[in-house]
């Protein structure tokens, strides 16, 4: 059986992403705090609130493997790159209609970017959900390709060295990544959607050597999440993992947390086709769609992975976070993952 964090977990062990749906309430804050209605202090005790609403939520749902829901974080990535330096913010050219992509501001780099001096903010975050739980959990951190998607390489590099910034990326997060094991943190997550595409053309051998940069020397249990984007519930990329392997498979990750239902299952093949030896978070919870889904339909999508994947090396997720999707929806759906990973258990137990 897996374990984390000296418990052992059962066969199929649940977890989220990383990120949770934030309660309405949150939003309006955080709206109040930019018309000047509401202090630092004030928005600092919402996120402490939604962050125990959170841990209550996954709790109730009976997840194995706990997150702090990543509500001190706007769309799990916005703030970390807020707090570095030699940025300066461009506004978004468009700001009417159909919130998108192209809605966000982006920045660009005046100097060679690095970190503030107490790091990203994730050992708080951490810190904080050690406070309220001492069960099996995980803190997630998005990668340099992903940190630098809002990032528009101007001042402090030569035109157009992408390359240099990414580095750069790594080095930042590798050096937080080893905060968080100093504090504790026993298991990683780290997050490239922007690996299967994005705006930067990087080759996948180029992403590897990104990814084992950011994770030297670090002292856990690492996990890569590659996904497609969930930006207002939508990909951004085309979704396909074939072009990623099995060239990623030279990523020191221990874990690979990949998106399958919202691809209604497509290429689960794909993984015994690469024969890894490594755990794979499956997900079969589609973040995407208003469906409900039944522990009946996460049963049937989990046999589907056991056809390629053996039951010791499977872990069961959602295909992205929630952060996109609204708290009841949410709780559904995470209620429904425990439920049908508890229905293919006692399947697999010989317990019909």
């Amino acid at each position: 059986m897996p374990s984390l964090d000296g418990v052992e977990l059962p066969l199929l062990p649940t977890q989220g992403v990383g990120s949770h749906a934030s309660p309405a309430w949150l939003i309006t804050a955080r709206r109040a705090l930019r018309t000047g209605e509401a202090g630092p202090a004030d928005l600092e005790e919402a996120l402490d609130d939604a962050v125990r609403i959170a841990v209550s939520d996954q709790q109730q749902a009976g997840l194995d493997v706990l997150t702090d829901g990543e509500m001190a974080r706007q769309r799990f990535l916005w703030n970390i790159v807020e707090r570095l330096h030699g940025l300066r913010v461009v506004p978004p050219r468009r700001k009417l209609g159909v919130m998108s992509y192209d809605s966000a501001p982006h920045f660009e780099t005046v100097e060679r970017v690095r970190a503030p001096a107490e790091g990203l903010g994730l050992v708080t975050e951490w810190q904080f959900l050690r406070t309220l739980t001492d069960a099996p959990a995980k803190i997630c951190c998005p990668g340099p390709l992903t940190l630098a998607l809002p990032i528009v390489v101007a001042g402090g590099y030569p035109p157009g060295d992408d390359l240099a910034l990414l580095h750069d990326l790594a080095d930042i997060v590798n050096a937080e990544l080893r905060r968080l094991v100093a504090a504790g943190a026993t298991f990683i997550q780290i997050d490239e959607p922007s690996a299967a595409g994005g705006s930067r053309e990087v080759p996948v051998a180029e992403t590897v050597k990104l990814f084992n940069r950011t994770v030297a020397g670090v002292n856990a249990k690492i996990a890569l999440h590659l996904c497609f984007g969930n930006n207002q519930g939508r990909p951004g990329m085309k979704r396909s993992y074939r072009p990623l392997f099995p060239a990623m498979l030279d990523a020191h990750a221990d874990q690979f947390a990949l998106e399958f239902a919202n691809r209604e299952m497509a290429e689960l093949g794909l993984w015994r086709e690469i024969g890894s030896e490594r755990e794979l978070a499956a997900g079969v919870i589609d973040v995407k769609s208003m469906y409900l889904e039944s522990a009946a339909d996460v049963a049937e999508r989990i046999r589907l992975v056991l056809r390629h994947c053996a039951p010791q090396r499977l872990w069961l997720t959602c295909d992205c976070g929630f952060s996109a999707s609204s708290r009841p929806i949410a709780r559904a759906k995470l209620k429904a993952l425990v439920d049908g990973a508890a229905i293919v258990r006692r399947e697999l137990a010989g317990d019909q």
